[in-house]
């Protein structure tokens, strides 16, 4: 197969756009994981329900801005429900409790999604806007591949800002730093925890919007491997390290295009072996992760 100039630039666009919905959803693994030391294997099934609530709001006249931000709310009312009903009842059991529960709120929501919205794929239908190729260069584009990575960067600001720059943020990263001193502080810990919850979750519906609208179908078992990923982009950046999350999901949404786009078509099959070897290979050169630094776990 010849590799022209222009193929190349479009697989790379192609990775730039999987890995920004990879780095929203690695975002929130490592906001949650930062607090709480929980890995949420049911955040990747977040990104369902916001795909699903993308496909009910498309038959309205809202805008598509409007669309993303109604989403976002419904994200954050999702993660409020998630953290008070399943995590915060196991949250001083041992951390292996949170682990199985998370895989437990999972297997329920997919479950749900099947009982209530069938297991049969569904259209989820973009405006005409989006659907519309931009030319650039050599390459054309669909307009909704320039809005994705445009929109995962500002939300990546967005969050930077506030954690820095808010009191709440403040006490987002003194509570990551140690727990139990910031409630000694007197930082409300549970207040803490409820927002972390509500912004990862809010970040992984949008993730769900973008998903749904780039393949064009929504599907109760569509969450799970997106979230897997993103699980593995977290890790590969340093699991807690926002920074890290977010070079993260560029880079392994980059390296799997990559993998699948310039290699002969009989390789397409591994891409998924392709991404945990990739894992595999950064844990052995740095354990912690390319931005991860050491933490000392709690007894």
């Amino acid at each position: 197969m010849a590799i022209s100039i222009p193929y190349i630039i479009q697989q790379v666009i192609n990775g730039l756009v999987l890995g920004s919905i990879y780095s929203l959803v690695a975002l929130g693994f490592s906001l949650i994981y930062s607090i709480l030391r929980l890995i949420n294997f049911a955040h990747g099934d977040i990104i369902m329900v916001g795909a699903f609530l993308a496909l009910f709001l498309s038959s309205s006249a809202l805008p598509f801005w409007a669309m993303v931000i109604l989403v976002g709310l419904a994200g954050c009312l999702a993660g409020v429900v998630l953290e008070r009903i399943a995590f915060r009842p196991v949250r001083t059991a041992p951390q292996v409790t949170g682990f199985i529960t998370s895989l437990a709120v999972s297997s329920f929501l997919q479950n749900l999604g099947i009982l209530t919205l069938t297991a049969q794929p569904r259209t989820l239908r973009i405006p005409d806007f989006l659907s519309r190729i931009t030319t650039l260069g050599p390459v054309g584009i669909r307009n909704i591949d320039l809005v994705i990575p445009f929109l995962a960067i500002v939300f990546a600001i967005l969050l930077n800002l506030f954690v820095r720059g808010t009191k709440m943020g403040i006490a987002i990263r003194a509570t990551a730093e140690n727990l139990q001193v910031a409630r000694l502080m007197g930082i409300n810990v549970n207040k803490v925890i409820v927002v972390t919850f509500a912004i990862g979750s809010a970040l992984a519906t949008i993730a769900g919007v973008m998903w749904g609208g780039r393949y064009g179908q929504v599907d109760p078992l569509m969450g799970f491997i997106p979230g897997l990923k993103a699980f593995v982009a977290a890790v590969i950046g340093g699991v807690g390290s926002l920074p890290g999350a977010l070079l993260g999901g560029y880079f392994l949404g980059l390296s799997e295009v990559l993998f699948v786009g310039l290699l002969p078509p009989q390789y397409s099959g591994y891409r998924d072996a392709f991404v945990f070897g990739l894992l595999l290979l950064v844990l052995l050169v740095r354990p912690i992760g390319l931005l991860g630094r050491s933490v000392e776990v709690e007894e």
